[in-house]
């Protein structure tokens, strides 16, 4: 288990009740069951009121824990008949952002996604979900794809941002990142989108420019990360609790102004300690969402998405 670091006296009571637990393995004839469990309830307790009320920048750090599952997690754990689908067709293939057709409970879809990877390898691979051009052009081709053969798209969106490297700007990430945005908008298909973890920027509106988009608990979703918008606002990085506050970026938040439609729930302690639970929980999302919007004609589809993106966040400024 990874801790973070507001979870560091509750990583001290739950491993000194292994450690209880690895000396009776070891020695059959101590009895320290009510130790341990006393221990166990001891945190349970604590890890309660560490999440009953998350500060923003909490989340924030629990929608970056490594242990979250990722897209690829979901991919593996909610669809069948998974067939991954490569490149742009104009530079090259970006092991960001994933892709293909497949299944969910039988329902033909096409499912894109970022992902970040799980360890060192793989997270330089996938360049910690960090897309380039290439990354948004290759799902501008997979929705193409969607709505030429009348197919659902979902998307995943995990992302810190739109990578800015250098190359990246020489090949057009900006105009990458319109288009997909534009391409959202313009499919006439059913599009359902879920925040998983982190939705940076435009690096996340270019997949979540969907009918109906979903936010598990503690994910975020923001126009910058709180470290960047510090470094701008208060020319000082170590300002992102306060620009995390200003921000808005909580689920929670992003429901009210009327961003997202629906708020996943997460097991206690967050996505990492229940993955399973939670991969059902999006999965049901899913369903349901796609359930709302199928059988709508396409430009019914198309005109409610842009109809729900011009009047954003009308709702939360009348409130």
């Amino acid at each position: 288990m990874n801790y973070l670091d507001f979870e560091k006296p509750l990583a001290e009571i739950e491993g000194k009740a292994e450690e209880l637990r690895a000396m009776a393995r070891q020695n059959s004839e101590l009895d320290i069951a009510k130790e341990a469990e006393a221990l166990d309830q001891k945190a349970a307790g604590m890890l309660r009121d560490l999440y009953k009320d998350l500060s923003p920048w909490r989340k924030c750090l629990v929608a970056r824990h490594p242990d979250r599952p990722h897209c690829k997690d979901y991919i593996d754990a909610l669809f069948s008949e998974y067939t991954p689908l490569a490149g742009d067709r104009n530079f090259a293939d970006d092991h960001a952002v994933m892709g293909g057709l497949a299944r969910l409970e039988d329902r033909p879809v096409m499912v894109i996604g970022q992902e970040k990877g799980h360890d060192t390898k793989s997270r330089i691979e996938r360049n910690f979900g960090m897309a380039r051009p290439e990354g948004y052009r290759k799902a501008i081709r997979l929705m193409e794809m969607a709505h030429r053969f009348g197919l659902p798209v979902i998307t995943l969106v995990d992302t810190p941002g739109a990578y800015p490297g250098k190359g990246a700007e020489e090949r057009g990430q900006s105009e990458a990142i319109a288009r997909a945005t534009q391409k959202c908008l313009e499919i006439g298909v059913p599009l359902v989108s879920v925040i998983i973890g982190e939705g940076g920027s435009g690096g996340a509106v270019a997949l979540a420019t969907a009918n109906r988009v979903a936010m598990l608990e503690h994910s975020v979703y923001s126009v910058i990360s709180p470290e960047g918008c510090a470094s701008i606002l208060w020319k000082d990085a170590e300002k992102m609790r306060e620009a995390a506050e200003a921000l808005r970026l909580t689920a929670q938040d992003l429901r009210k102004l009327g961003v997202i439609d629906r708020i996943i729930d997460e097991p206690l302690g967050g996505a990492q300690r229940g993955r399973e639970e939670t991969m059902a929980a999006v999965g049901a999302a899913l369903e349901a969402m796609l359930g709302e919007i199928e059988g709508k004609a396409p430009d019914k589809l198309v005109s409610d998405r842009q109809r729900k993106f011009l009047e954003m966040g009308k709702k939360g400024l009348a409130a």
